[in-house]
């Protein structure tokens, strides 16, 4: 492509940039400026977190640790144990079995913590998509850049080519100018 056609081009893609999306046109934007396209998604992301989005977060990754699982054991323990003990020793108890509060505490921890988790695996998702949109605008890139690449190359070889032919026939035309000398003297 020579300097004129690349210039169209970019005018061209600047004029007609109302058919695309901002994301779109950013990126055509970075191409024609040769900036680069990588840049820190997860930095982009965590920066547009509101504090409750970001309490959701930290909730689900505490929620699935095993910090957690160790803790909430334990307390189950402790309760089942509290009211064994206190059976024994008084025949009275807190929680009667089938432990029915220890169920609603269980019911209401599960009612608050679902919803939760799944805010924070739809921001996940949306992170997701984030990410893989980044990544197919870096793909893209480099696959154009490779793309520019292999055309400079290939200019460059036909032009070394051109070049070695020109050469090829001076040698041809100073071997034949030797050759009638020598056939001349002979």
């Amino acid at each position: 492509m020579n300097n004129l056609s690349q210039e169209q081009f970019k005018k061209f893609l600047l004029e007609k940039t109302e058919i695309l999306t901002r994301q779109e046109r950013e990126f055509i934007r970075r191409i024609i400026e040769r900036r680069h396209s990588a840049r820190n998604t997860n930095k982009e992301f965590d920066e547009q977190l509101t504090f409750g989005q970001r309490l959701a977060d930290n909730v689900a990754k505490f929620g699935g640790s095993w910090t957690f699982i160790t803790i909430f054991v334990l307390i189950l323990a402790t309760w089942v144990g509290l009211n064994s003990m206190f059976l024994v020793k008084s025949n009275d108890v807190f929680d009667p079995y089938p432990y029915i509060l220890l169920n609603l505490f269980l019911s209401m921890l599960a009612a608050i913590q679902a919803p939760i988790i799944m805010m924070s695996q739809n921001r996940q998702a949306v992170k997701d998509r984030m990410d893989a949109a980044h990544d197919y605008e870096v793909n893209l890139k480099a696959e154009m850049e490779i793309e520019a690449l292999h055309q400079k190359l290939d200019e460059l070889r036909d032009q070394k080519w051109a070049e070695l032919v020109e050469m090829q026939q001076e040698q041809i035309q100073l071997l034949t100018k030797l050759l009638e000398e020598k056939s001349s003297r002979g």
